[in-house]
């Protein structure tokens, strides 16, 4: 998996939005909302959710603190975003918490995702059991959008 945003599905590629700028400092692999001219931090489920992820370009080729993945992009910076599709699997930053393999997540604070809970609207799969400490990166799969 390495640095890279998007994991799968191998045949295929991400449908991806990189004529954006973002508003504010936003780590990719977290949710954003996509507006007419700039991507803004998603802290709950809405309409034009997408996923910021990392710019080619950027790659170092190792996972480490400098990594692109644990890199804010600037204020005012032309990003990539991927617009979410049921099956992809990304990288996705993780609010703190245990979470089990298959557990359903939300998006949550920060643009991260989170264990959803009644009334939430679900919008991925986990696809790895662990702790996680906020902003810790683990691989999900996309879900078609459904009220738990």
């Amino acid at each position: 998996m390495g640095n890279r945003a998007y994991v799968g599905p191998a045949d295929r590629q991400p449908v991806v939005i990189s004529s954006k700028t973002v508003a504010s400092a936003l780590l990719p692999c977290t949710f954003v909302t996509e507006g007419a001219s700039a991507f803004t931090q998603a802290t709950a489920f809405g309409p034009n959710l997408r996923l910021l992820i990392n710019r080619d370009f950027y790659s170092v080729g190792q996972f480490d603190s400098v990594d692109p993945l644990k890199t804010a992009y600037v204020s005012g910076d032309t990003v990539s975003a991927a617009v979410l599709e049921p099956g992809q699997q990304y990288m996705v930053a993780a609010a703190a918490a245990t979470y089990t393999f298959g557990q359903e997540l939300t998006v949550a604070a920060s643009g991260r995702a989170a264990g959803a809970s009644s009334t939430n609207v679900v919008v991925a799969f986990a696809r790895e059991a662990g702790a996680k400490s906020a902003g810790d990166l683990m691989l999900v799969e996309i879900a078609m959008p459904y009220v738990k």
